[in-house]
């Protein structure tokens, strides 16, 4: 991350715990900021001084309207942003709560339900 340090104009950030926040501030460029996704009841706890002297901010945003996603995702696509992903089916759910259980996760689980056989026999 040091090498990234002010090297970023935005942040989206989607942990849904409480976390550090110091070291994506450290990543912000002059301006830059910082957009909280992950809904945590804790408080975050950060240094003023690096809003305060990097010109930076921290702000919230809930699910936006349809129109909001496609801007969102036109965004990202102009701008070659994506995410790395697991996608997982139906059947796997079991074993995937149980690596979640163990940390044995480097990405988001991405359940794909449409690929899902979910008829009885």
């Amino acid at each position: 991350m040091q090498g990234a340090a002010e090297s970023l104009d935005y942040i989206l950030d989607t942990i849904p715990a409480c976390h550090p926040m110091e070291p994506y501030l450290s990543l912000l460029k002059i301006n830059g900021k910082l957009i909280i996704l992950g809904v945590t009841m804790e408080p975050f706890t950060f240094s003023s001084n690096r809003l305060i002297l990097g010109r930076k901010s921290i702000s919230g945003s809930c699910i936006g309207s349809i129109e909001e996603t496609q801007e969102t995702l036109n965004f990202c696509a102009e701008k070659k942003v994506s995410c790395q992903i697991e996608i997982v089916g139906m059947d796997y759910l079991n074993e995937a709560m149980e690596r979640l259980d163990k940390n044995d996760v480097r990405y988001r689980f991405v359940v794909d339900v449409g690929a899902t056989n979910l008829d009885k026999e």
